[in-house]
């Protein structure tokens, strides 16, 4: 009887001090050519930031796309990608869109998640791109304008 009542308090201190921990936090400091990241599930901030102009943009992306990948097998309740970008290349607007795929898939299976696209109020073309990416995916988006603030 010892011995069962010993091994049963082994498997609770297991289920309960063994728990597998959270995602590590994805964050990538932006450059003059790649934007910032920060994808952290334990405080729900997922932020792409800046210029994206990387010279192998499929390196630079592909950590991205495993951490989603990683993340839409338990994600949290809620997911807002804040997206607030100057300026992207070609390259990398392929590689941004096959980040809002991931999230889209995340969206269409359930999950809540949405896009707040930032754009400056006089910046069209990034408008504009929100607008095209908003149309191509069933993903809600949020578009937010925002003044240039000068120093």
């Amino acid at each position: 009887m010892l011995g069962k009542m010993f091994i049963f308090v082994l498997l609770s201190l297991k289920r309960d001090f063994f728990k597998p921990s959270s995602m590590d936090a994805l964050i990538i400091k932006g450059t003059s050519e790649t934007p910032n990241i920060i994808f952290d599930k334990e405080a729900n901030k997922f932020e792409i930031t800046g210029k994206s102009l990387p010279e192998d943009v499929k390196e630079f992306y592909n950590p991205v796309l495993r951490w989603l990948k990683t993340y839409a097998d338990d994600p949290n309740p809620k997911t807002i990608l804040k997206v607030k970008m100057e300026y992207f290349n070609t390259a990398s607007s392929k590689m941004l869109l096959e980040v809002l795929e991931l999230l889209d898939g995340m969206y269409l299976a359930g999950k809540n998640v949405e896009v707040e696209w930032h754009y400056m109020e006089d910046d069209e073309d990034m408008h504009d791109a929100g607008n095209d990416y908003s149309d191509m995916l069933e993903l809600p988006f949020k578009m937010i304008s925002y003044q240039h603030i000068s120093n």
